[in-house]
C-alpha cells in the first residue's frame, strides 16, 4: 500500500496563518553576525548606504559557532519574526571550525522548529565575508520578503523586540 502523504508538505502553524498580517506590519529580524566577517560586511553596507529593512536588529558575536540554540529560540519567542545568522565562509573561520558548528546547529534547530509547527524558513544561515556588503544587503532584503510571505511569528509571546 502506497503512502498517500508522501511528497506532501507537512502543514505548519505558519502555513495555517497564511501570511495574514496587518497592513502596517514589518517583519523584525534578529541577526547574529560574526565579528570578523558578517558584522564587518553589515558595517560596510551601512557606510556604502545600501538599502535594507530598518527592522533588522544586528547582534555582534565573536563567531557564528557561538550562537547557542537558546539565543535563537529566545529571539523567536520574544517577538522576532525571523533570525539570520551570518558567518565567515566555510574554511575561513577565524576560530577554525566555528562556521561548521553553526551549520550543524542550524540544521538541528530547523528540525525542532518543524516539530513545534514553526516554519524553518524563519531561520536563515548565510556566509558573508567582510567585503560582501552587497550580498549582506541582498540577504537581509530577501529574508525580509520571505518573512512577509509567512506573516507574523505565530509563536511569539508578544512583540518585545
Amino acid at each position: 500500500m502506497a503512502d498517500s502523504s508522501k511528497g506532501k508538505k507537512k502543514k505548519t502553524t505558519d502555513d495555517a496563518t497564511g501570511g495574514d498580517a496587518p497592513k502596517d506590519w514589518n517583519p523584525r529580524i534578529v541577526g547574529f553576525l560574526c565579528n570578523w566577517c558578517s558584522y564587518t560586511g553589515a558595517d560596510l553596507a551601512g557606510v556604502s548606504r545600501l538599502q535594507y529593512t530598518p527592522e533588522f536588529i544586528p547582534i555582534r558575536v565573536m563567531c557564528s559557532g557561538s550562537v547557542d540554540v537558546a539565543y535563537i529560540l529566545k529571539a523567536l519567542l520574544e517577538g522576532a519574526d525571523g533570525v539570520l545568522i551570518g558567518g565567515c565562509h566555510l574554511g575561513d573561520c577565524h576560530y577554525l571550525n566555528g562556521n561548521y558548528k553553526a551549520r550543524r546547529r542550524v540544521a538541528v534547530v530547523k528540525e525542532v522548529m518543524e516539530g513545534v509547527g514553526l516554519d524553518p524558513r524563519r531561520l536563515h544561515l548565510e556566509w558573508i565575508s567582510a567585503s560582501e556588503s552587497g550580498k549582506f544587503a541582498k540577504t537581509v532584503s530577501t529574508f525580509d520578503e520571505t518573512l512577509r510571505q509567512l506573516g507574523p511569528n505565530p509563536l511569539a509571546k508578544e512583540r518585545l523586540l
